[in-house]
């Protein structure tokens, strides 16, 4: 079991091998990644504000690292399942911001055609099984894929991602024991911002040391990861990945971030339940981004002009998005029954018996 805490001392991790590997090209990619989610964001709450969109919006602003760090490992036979907080995790899968803003909209245009908006962004086809707005509804659905994987012979894993607070919801638990009983190949990742909502996480959860060693009393492996370092991210990240993919073995990563924002963009009080000063400490010291940049220049992967090139093309592109998002059109009242049940939008025996789920 990992005996490293949230307290422990930080190493470098720059040179493990997983991140060796890494090509100049990756490094800026990885660096783009981020951006493009960061200027997404801002984007969406801008126009949110102006009342283009309704509904929620978790915004994952601070939090870019964990997202692009733990997927830049997916490969072939890895699949993601998310909460609620789930742009980052669909743009970098490769989902577009037109088809995102567009459901931020409620338009059809959008990836759930106008009809999930913030917490639904799903791509199948990209191995990305959604954001969910059930807290820890994602959790036993996650070891579903996991399962799947197992039962039919494919090395991968799957990556479940939660907030801190999904840690205290009984289908949580219950995944970690099936998990660990049959185990299966899944990593359950925290990523843990320090407030279940508006409640910070020493008043809603009991824990010693961490809320990953919660694990042990499953005979789970677990760490504890410096979410502003990409590189640590990308490291242990990729040793429970391959503990799940060679074998078959499940773990808890627990990823320290950060929101800047509100618990949704209607949590008003979100500057009365943190101090000022601790966001700004964020932003300034931790910010995963700054800190990428930052180092990528050190290495002389990166230059200052070229950095600003990349995020004047974030910024564009999501500039662009807004516009396609407003000019799309809104889902029709007769596609409202459209995409409920596959068997009836495909029209099988079952659809016709109007038995989705049962037969004699």
């Amino acid at each position: 079991m990992s005996s490293v805490t949230a307290d422990s001392p930080r190493l470098d991790f720059s040179g493990s091998p997983v991140n060796k590997a890494l090509t100049a090209e990756d490094k800026i990619e990885l660096f783009r990644k981020m951006v493009r989610i960061r200027r997404f964001e801002q984007e969406a709450l801008k126009f949110y504000t102006a009342g283009k969109m309704g509904g929620f919006l978790h915004l994952y602003i601070g939090q870019e690292s964990v997202a692009v760090g733990t997927l830049s490992l997916c490969g072939e036979n890895d699949h993601n399942i998310t909460a609620y907080r789930c742009h980052a995790h669909a743009l970098t899968v490769g989902m577009n911001m037109n088809e995102l803003m567009a459901e931020l909209y409620g338009k059809a245009t959008g990836c759930s055609k106008g009809k999930g908006g913030s917490m639904h962004f799903f791509a199948p086809d990209k191995n990305y099984w959604g954001g969910h707005g059930i807290v820890g509804g994602q959790t036993p659905l996650g070891l579903g894929l996991g399962y799947g994987l197992k039962y039919l012979g494919k090395e991968g894993c799957a990556l479940c991602y939660m907030g801190d607070g999904a840690v205290n919801q009984g289908a949580f638990h219950e995944s970690l024991n099936i998990a660990a009983l049959f185990e299966i190949p899944v990593v359950y990742i925290i990523e843990n911002n320090g407030y279940s909502m508006g409640t910070s996480q020493k008043r809603s959860s009991s824990y010693r040391g961490c809320l990953a060693q919660r694990a042990e009393g499953y005979d789970m492996e677990w760490d504890v990861v410096d979410g502003s370092d990409l590189y640590e991210v990308r490291a242990k990240a990729h040793i429970a990945m391959e503990r799940a993919r060679k074998q078959h073995k499940p773990s808890i990563l627990e990823i320290t971030t950060y929101r800047y924002y509100g618990h949704s963009v209607a949590d008003a009080n979100h500057k009365k339940y943190r101090t000022p000063e601790e966001i700004e400490n964020y932003k300034a010291n931790h910010d995963p981004i700054h800190l990428w940049r930052r180092r990528l220049i050190a290495e002389g992967v990166l230059t200052e002009e070229s950095a600003a090139a990349i995020d004047a093309e974030a910024k564009k592109e999501a500039a662009a998005s807004s516009k396609f998002a407003d000019e799309s059109p809104a889902p029709t009242v007769e596609s409202i029954m459209d995409d409920v049940y596959w068997e009836t939008d495909n029209k099988t025996e079952a659809s016709k018996l109007g038995r989705h789920f049962f037969t004699d």
